[in-house]
Order: structure tokens, then C-alpha cells, then sequence
């Protein structure tokens, strides 16, 4: 029998019982996959980390990340909340300003910044994958549907569904009016009929929107039957799209806001850069806060 520590953090928030919750599990080497599957669902959170040591010798740590039913090669939030814990507990040099990282993920090496302040980390920025979008129209009716709104509410700003990862294959989905996003309820079967094997989530997002977000999503998982209050791994995606289309320009910070509608509201900040061969690379950022610690017996 094994003892293991965990933390559950809230993610892309600085207010406890906010955003969107992650179980991070440490020393995690000795492991094996199903073990973890396992263990996230004991955990029953939309996501779980593992951290492991690295493989690849430019990584500090190996993060590993399990949904309760699939290991996902890359995801925002547990990134950023899995840095942030390893930040606190002095796993990650601490010093004033940006400390730079690498970490290992299914998606491959990719860094991340650490940024603190005064004693205190600040925020946690991850860098994901160059970004893809996928040609094909998307059957907006169908779509209307399994989202429970009319097919007149989709669209807006010269915007249409288009599938785009960056590091995750994920649907884009604008809706013209906050009061259709609050409409929007997912019919699981019909919605997944859309989305295999093309992607794994439908990110529903408005432009219309007021105060200091730029756009407001929701984001719902079909396979897993949630709706998910803060999608790291989906916004970047939503940046790209939104430069991508001339809506915002490169190196712009985007603030995304979402999980209101479930009474856990959440902060997301995407930057977009273009790099020298003309892709754009999103870098999500956010902050994290604690909320529980114990042990796990496997």
C-alpha cells in the first residue's frame, strides 16, 4: 500500500470555491495508468495531475493528466494550477519575477512562466501548441440542437462553428447574445454525435459582453457529461480562432470570463503571438488558490 499527497486547488481564480477544482497527486513515479485513471475517479474532478519525473532531460517535471474517464495529452487549467502548487512548495526555484520552466505533457515540451511578486506567486502562464484550424461546415442545425438554442443564435460578427486546437481538438462556437449563452444546455448524445471523433468539447462563447472580459464562454464535455467552469486548453483555442478571423489583433491580452452561469465565475487571460513561420501560439495565464490537502492510500 502506497500514501501519496494531494492538494485540490481552484483554478483561474483567487477566491476559494471559484473557478474550476483540480486534484494534483505528487511523487506519483511508481504509478501505473490505470492506477491513475483510477484514482481520478476517486477524485471525480473534471481533471487530475499526476507529477512525475521527467523523461526528457530540458523538463523539470512530467505532468500527466487524467479526466475521469481518458488520460488528455495537454489541458489549461491543470497546468496552471499543478505549476502554481509546485511554485508554492518550492519545487519550482523560487525567485522575484519570472522563472521560466519546462514541463513535459503528452502534447510534448512546452514552457511555462511562474510570475511573483513580493514573496507571492502571482500567476502561472502556459504556452500551447501552434494552432489548427480545421476546414468543413458544420451542420448549424444539428448544432442548434444539441445546445438547446435556435440556429438563428449562432453565428454574429461574421463568426462560424469551426473546429481549432492547440494541443486539443475543440469547436468554436459563437453565439450572437448573452442571453443565448444562457440559454444553452447540452443534450449529451446529440452534441457528441458532433463532435467525434473530431474533438471533445464545444467552447460556446459571446462577444456581446460588458466590463473587463472581452468575450464570455461556457464549455461542455459531452464524453463526460459536465460542463466544465474554466477550459485553459479551450481559450487559447478561442484566441487563435478570434485573431485568426481579424476580431483581435496578435499580442493583444484577450480576458475571457466563464463558468458565471454555474456560480463559479473564472478569470482566463490569452495572449497570442505569431511566430516566424506564421503560426500563432497561444499563452494562457491565470492564478490558482488552495483548498484542501491530504493523503491517498493505493
Amino acid at each position: 500500500m502506497k500514501r501519496l499527497r494531494f492538494f485540490q486547488l481552484d483554478v483561474f481564480t483567487d477566491k476559494p470555491l471559484t473557478g474550476n477544482p483540480l486534484a494534483v497527486v505528487l511523487d506519483a513515479d511508481d504509478l501505473h495508468q490505470e492506477q491513475m485513471q483510477a484514482i481520478a475517479r476517486e477524485m471525480n474532478l473534471s481533471e487530475t495531475t499526476f507529477v512525475q519525473k521527467p523523461r526528457d532531460r530540458r523538463a523539470l517535471c512530467r505532468v500527466r493528466i487524467f479526466t475521469t474517464v481518458q488520460e488528455l495529452p495537454l489541458a489549461g487549467h491543470p497546468v496552471i494550477g499543478t505549476w502554481w502548487l509546485l511554485a508554492e512548495l518550492g519545487v519550482v526555484p523560487r525567485m522575484e519575477g519570472v522563472t521560466h520552466v519546462m514541463q513535459e505533457t503528452g502534447a510534448g515540451v512546452l514552457p511555462v512562466e511562474i510570475i511573483e511578486r513580493e514573496g507571492k506567486v502571482q500567476r502561472v502562464v502556459m504556452e500551447q501548441t501552434p494552432a489548427k484550424f480545421f476546414p468543413g461546415r458544420i451542420n448549424v442545425e444539428r448544432l442548434a440542437s444539441a445546445l438547446g438554442i435556435s440556429k438563428s443564435a449562432i453565428g454574429g460578427n461574421g463568426l462560424v462553428p469551426q473546429f481549432v486546437s492547440t494541443g486539443l481538438k475543440q469547436l468554436m462556437v459563437p453565439v450572437k447574445t448573452r442571453a443565448a449563452l444562457r440559454k444553452v444546455r447540452m443534450f449529451p448524445h446529440k452534441l457528441l454525435a458532433l463532435l467525434w471523433p473530431k474533438g471533445i468539447v464545444a467552447y460556446v462563447f459571446t462577444l456581446d459582453i460588458r466590463g473587463w472580459a472581452d468575450a464570455r464562454a461556457r464549455s461542455f464535455a459531452p464524453s463526460e457529461l459536465i460542463e466544465d467552469p474554466a477550459t485553459g486548453s479551450a481559450a487559447g483555442a478561442l484566441g487563435s480562432y478570434l485573431v485568426e478571423h481579424g476580431v483581435f489583433a496578435p499580442e493583444r491580452t484577450i480576458h475571457i470570463e466563464q463558468g458565471m452561469e454555474m456560480g463559479r465565475p473564472s478569470r482566463i487571460e490569452v495572449v497570442i503571438l505569431r511566430n516566424q513561420k506564421g503560426q500563432l501560439i497561444p499563452r494562457v495565464g491565470g492564478s490558482a488558490v488552495r483548498v484542501l490537502e491530504g493523503t491517498i492510500t493505493v
